[in-house]
């Protein structure tokens, strides 16, 4: 007998296929993350007890910050179980990458991203300054235990954050027939939101529309996750070299005309890359994610 073709998808991410959230889903799956925040926040405390405030917060956050998600993750699981008998699902990653080919998308979005994130920092270097609590917790996720952040920052941020924000969200809106603009748009302010302060929702913000359009493009997953790695981890690698440690803007490092070429060849690199992401093609008008048939249908 011939063996079932498994779904191209990752078998852990294939438990979410026939969850395709609409609006009331997605304010449920917002309550389930606030849930998980304060079971991880009820786990971080012993932890600081146990170690002290600075070692504590960078043990918890590795353990608070999978328990955070964990909630709305059983939830999403648990509802696509139930309907994939009788309805259709949509998987949250494939891989519509031609003409451009995997390698050079990937490629492309990772420098895409790290000329977005430039670009951003023009905007915070405008905005009131951050108060210095909030600088110092932010300080404690990329300056301590380099592994330990590394983890924490670089690892389970981009695969939770982006199984939320565009697996779910982005996915449901584009699903439920939203107008891919304001899908992509919707679901950015979400992963803005998520982050609870201007100082780091503004840069969300603007990445999340970058990461929706890649993911609406190719319907790859993979790739937004990778995005958001770079990021985060060129964010990391930066906070722990002794001359940028305390640089709140490139400004500071770029005076000058400098910053400015910088900035305008960063916005021409990333006009030039959305416009080779433009020539991928669109199997469907609500993106390139690939539909899957209910479990009982012939």
């Amino acid at each position: 007998m011939a063996r079932k073709r498994k779904p191209r998808n990752y078998q852990f991410l294939a438990k979410f296929t026939y969850f395709v959230p609409g609006v009331a889903d997605m304010f449920i799956l917002l309550a389930w993350l606030l849930a998980g925040a304060l079971l991880g926040n009820l786990v971080t405390l012993p932890l600081a007890l146990a170690f002290g405030q600075e070692a504590g917060m960078e043990y918890g956050m590795v353990v608070a910050y999978p328990l955070m998600f964990l909630p709305a993750m059983i939830y999403a699981s648990v509802k696509s179980r139930g309907n994939s008998f009788t309805r259709s699902g949509l998987l949250l990653d494939s891989s519509h990458f031609s003409p451009l080919g995997g390698a050079l998308c990937a490629l492309f979005v990772i420098l895409a991203t790290l000329s977005a994130a430039f670009c951003s920092d023009a905007i915070l270097s405008v905005m009131p300054e951050m108060p210095p609590f909030l600088e110092e917790l932010l300080k404690s996720m990329t300056q301590g235990n380099i592994w330990i952040n590394f983890l924490s920052v670089s690892i389970f941020a981009p695969f939770f954050e982006e199984w939320l924000c565009r697996g779910m969200v982005l996915r449901g809106l584009l699903g439920n027939k939203v107008k891919p603009v304001w899908a992509i748009v919707i679901s950015a302010v979400f992963f803005a939101f998520i982050h609870l302060n201007p100082w780091q929702a503004v840069p969300a913000f603007l990445l999340g529309c970058l990461f929706g359009y890649v993911y609406y493009k190719t319907g790859s997953l993979k790739l937004t996750m990778l995005m958001h790695f770079a990021n985060n981890t060129f964010s990391l690698v930066m906070s722990n070299i002794d001359a940028f440690k305390d640089v709140e803007s490139w400004v500071e490092v770029l005076p000058g005309m400098r910053y400015w070429i910088i900035f305008a060849a960063a916005i021409l690199l990333l006009v030039l890359i959305i416009q080779a992401f433009r020539k991928i093609p669109l199997d469907r008008t609500e993106g390139n994610l690939d539909p899957v048939k209910p479990l009982f249908e012939d």
